[in-house]
C-alpha cells in the first residue's frame, strides 16, 4: 500500500506545481500581451497625432498660399486696370500725345493685353496717323508698329501650335491675275482632339498697298464611314494686324482655325493656317452653352 501511495503523491505534487506554473504563465502571457497592446495603441496614437498635425500644417500652408495668390492676383488686376485706363486715355485724347507716345502706348497695350483685346482697329488707326503725318521719323514709327504686330503674332502662334496643328504655305502673287477664281493652295488634313478636318486655302485677291490677302477657307469634316462630309466656308481679309487668338474662324465642337500673314513681298506672301481648340481663343471668345455641355460630357467619358 505504501508503495502505491508514493507515486500518487508524486503525481499530485507535480499536478499542483503545473497548475501553479500554468497560472503564473497565463499571468505573464496576459501581462506581455497587455504591454504589447498598450505600446501598439500608444504608437498608433502618436502616428495619428503626427498625421493630424501634418494635415493641419498642410491645410494652413494651402490656405496661406491661396490667400497670397488671391491678393497677388487682385494687385495685378488693379495694376493692369490702371495701366489700361492710363494707356487708352492717350488715344481718346489725341491732341495730348505725340506720335512717339502713341506708338509707345500701343506697344505697352499690345504686349500686356493682346490675348484679351482686339487691337486691330487701334493698329490701323495709328498706322493711318503715321502715314498722314509729316514727321521725319514716320518710317521708324511704322517699323515699330509692324515689329510689335509680328512679335504678338509669333507669341500667340507658339501657344496655338503647342495645343493644335498648323500648315505653312507660300502664295505666288504674280500668278493671281491669271487666276480668275483665285489661287488654290495645296490642301492639308489636320487632327486636333481626335477630330480630323480637311482644309483648303484659296487666295482670291491681294492688296499690295495695305499688305492684305483676301482668303476663302474651305473646311471639310468627315462625319461617318459612309462618306458624309460637313463643309464650312469662310471668306475674309488677313493682314499683319490680324492676330490668331482674336481673329479666327469658329468651328463646331468648340474648335477654331485662323490664317496668319507672316510676310508680304512684291511677288509672294507667306501664310500659316492654325487649327486649335477653342479654349485657346481669346478671353472674349466664350464657348456656346451647347459646346460647354459637349466638353463636360467628353470629360466625364475620359474619367470613366
Amino acid at each position: 500500500m505504501e508503495e502505491d501511495e508514493k507515486p500518487k503523491d508524486v503525481w499530485e505534487k507535480a499536478g499542483i506545481l503545473l497548475h501553479a506554473g500554468g497560472g503564473l504563465l497565463t499571468a505573464v502571457t496576459v501581462a506581455i500581451i497587455g504591454l504589447i497592446g498598450s505600446n501598439y495603441l500608444k504608437d498608433r496614437e502618436i502616428t495619428e497625432t503626427a498625421s493630424r498635425e501634418r494635415m493641419q500644417a498642410n491645410e494652413t500652408n494651402v490656405r496661406i498660399y491661396t490667400e497670397l495668390m488671391s491678393k497677388r492676383e487682385e494687385a495685378e488686376s488693379a495694376l493692369r486696370k490702371d495701366m489700361f485706363v492710363s494707356i487708352i486715355s492717350s488715344f481718346l485724347r489725341p491732341a495730348s500725345a505725340s506720335l512717339d507716345e502713341k506708338v509707345l502706348n500701343l506697344e505697352l497695350l499690345a504686349y500686356n493685353f493682346h490675348e484679351s483685346l482686339n487691337l486691330k482697329p487701334l493698329f490701323l488707326y495709328l498706322e493711318h496717323q503715321i502715314n498722314i503725318s509729316t514727321d521725319q521719323r514716320k518710317k521708324s514709327y511704322l517699323d515699330r508698329l509692324y515689329t510689335v504686330a509680328t512679335e504678338i503674332t509669333r507669341k500667340q502662334m507658339l501657344v496655338l501650335e503647342g495645343a493644335g496643328s498648323k500648315i505653312d504655305r507660300v502664295v505666288d502673287l504674280e500668278k493671281l491675275p491669271e487666276s480668275p477664281g483665285g489661287i488654290v493652295l495645296e490642301g492639308a488634313s489636320m487632327k486636333v482632339e481626335d477630330i480630323e478636318r480637311q482644309f483648303t486655302i484659296i487666295v482670291v485677291e491681294a492688296d499690295k498697298k495695305t499688305h492684305e490677302l483676301k482668303i476663302r477657307l474651305e473646311i471639310r469634316t468627315p462625319q461617318d464611314t459612309l462618306g458624309a462630309v460637313e463643309t464650312h466656308v469662310a471668306e475674309f481679309w488677313v493682314g499683319y494686324f490680324d492676330f490668331p487668338m482674336i481673329d479666327n474662324t469658329r468651328l463646331p465642337q468648340d474648335q477654331r482655325c485662323a490664317v496668319v500673314l507672316n510676310a508680304f513681298e512684291a511677288s509672294s506672301a507667306d501664310i500659316t493656317l492654325a487649327y486649335f481648340p477653342g479654349s485657346y481663343a481669346s478671353l472674349k471668345e466664350k464657348p456656346y452653352y451647347q459646346e460647354m455641355v459637349q466638353s463636360l460630357m467628353k470629360m466625364n467619358k475620359l474619367v470613366r
